[in-house]
């Protein structure tokens, strides 16, 4: 979530920017959303990626079979993938997803991230956090919560490729490496 986009190819990352600026143009950026969620969806079940990724399937049974998952899609989403398999570059498909909803949010100016902690934040406490750190970056932030009980106490935030790290932990490790770095006093001689 923090960082998916960043591990996205850049062939990826250009195909998907072609597909959104085209469904900007048309109208059709929610229509889109929802196919390429979909599309998402279906691939992340187990054994369907697995098939449609498959070297020894060959690209039209791929292809053949793909056309189930475009029913109902907007013809700028059917274009798309067609011109996937045209073009040998179905392998696009595996993060179309995350780069689809990475590319959302940067037009939208959000990010994601987590706020890891060792009990569960109130909302209220979230909130606060999404706050701050928008007003320290200049975009809406969003935060899941997730659990972490090695952290005693506090909350690690992780957002961008950034973490803010107020934690029982992170302060205990950042007053060891301070004491580890401190010059030791010199014998009066």
């Amino acid at each position: 979530m923090t960082s998916a986009a960043g591990m996205i190819d850049p062939v990826t990352n250009r195909y998907v920017e072609a597909l959104f600026n085209l469904g900007a143009s048309a109208g059709a950026l929610d229509a889109l959303e929802r196919d390429v969620e979909r599309i998402a969806g279906e691939l992340r079940k187990p054994g369907v990626s697995d098939f449609f990724f498959d070297a020894r399937v060959s690209v039209e049974v791929r292809r053949q079979k793909f056309e189930g998952l475009l029913a109902g899609a907007h013809e700028l989403t059917q274009n798309f993938v067609h011109l996937l398999f045209d073009k040998r570059r179905e392998n696009v498909l595996k993060h179309l997803g995350a780069a689809f909803h990475a590319r959302l949010l940067k037009q939208r100016g959000e990010v994601e991230g987590v706020a890891l902690s060792a009990r569960p934040l109130d909302g209220g406490t979230l909130q606060s956090l999404q706050t701050s750190l928008g007003a320290r970056l200049g975009k809406t932030v969003r935060l899941k919560n997730e659990l972490q009980p090695e952290l005693v106490g506090g909350v690690r935030v992780i957002v961008e490729s950034r973490m803010l790290d107020n934690s029982v932990q992170g302060r205990l490790a950042g007053l060891k490496k301070r004491m580890q770095e401190a010059p030791l006093p010199t014998a009066a001689g």
